[in-house]
């Protein structure tokens, strides 16, 4: 079975992580909050909610390797990681290739905030040869003159859309006029 590993996936990106369940993969998501882990994992038997803190490097790369040894290489990573990007995906890149993932190949859907240069961050990551990178930002929306940030629905939608149409690159929602993003 295919092994997915969804990186902060039980909020805003729940639905996504369900949907991949759905579609036959072996999920596994790693978040900070066990409750909203356990509620998500309940909802299909191919969920698997694990309980890790990215920003704590040893706990998170035992965690990896824990996971990769119990599900498998991840062939597919989503990543939703609000600091110390480099770090977290180079983590999660060694732990594929430990589990013999280098061999085949893997791909990385990352998703970023409105204000994210996307070719600063691609080269800031560098990830490996055997991955294939696709960059998910995350923008707003404008209804009736009014600008709003993007509901967790939109959000997961927009990250299945990328994966369904094998974009590199894909905006959820719109990131212009940038003065008119909320809350400024």
């Amino acid at each position: 079975m295919r092994h997915t590993l969804v990186i902060g996936g039980s909020g805003m990106l729940a639905d996504a992580s369900l949907w991949l369940a759905r579609q036959g993969r072996e999920v596994t998501v790693i978040g900070r909050n066990p409750q909203k882990l356990k509620r998500l994992s309940d909802q299909h038997p191919n969920l698997h909610g694990v309980s890790a803190d990215y920003s704590r490097a040893a706990e998170f790369a035992e965690t990896l390797n824990d996971m990769m040894r119990k599900w498998g290489p991840a062939d597919l990573v989503i990543a939703w990681i609000h600091h110390d990007e480099e770090r977290v995906i180079g983590q999660t890149a060694e732990a594929i290739r430990l589990a013999g993932g280098a061999d085949f190949g893997w791909e990385l859907y990352h998703v970023l905030g409105s204000s994210s240069n996307l070719d600063e961050m691609l080269r800031k990551i560098a990830v490996p040869p055997e991955c294939a990178c696709h960059q998910v930002q995350l923008g707003f929306v404008i209804e009736g003159g009014r600008s709003r940030w993007l509901t967790h629905d939109e959000i997961s939608n927009g990250v299945i859309e990328c994966i369904q149409n094998n974009r590199r690159r894909h905006v959820v929602g719109t990131l212009e006029p940038w003065e008119k993003r909320p809350g400024y």
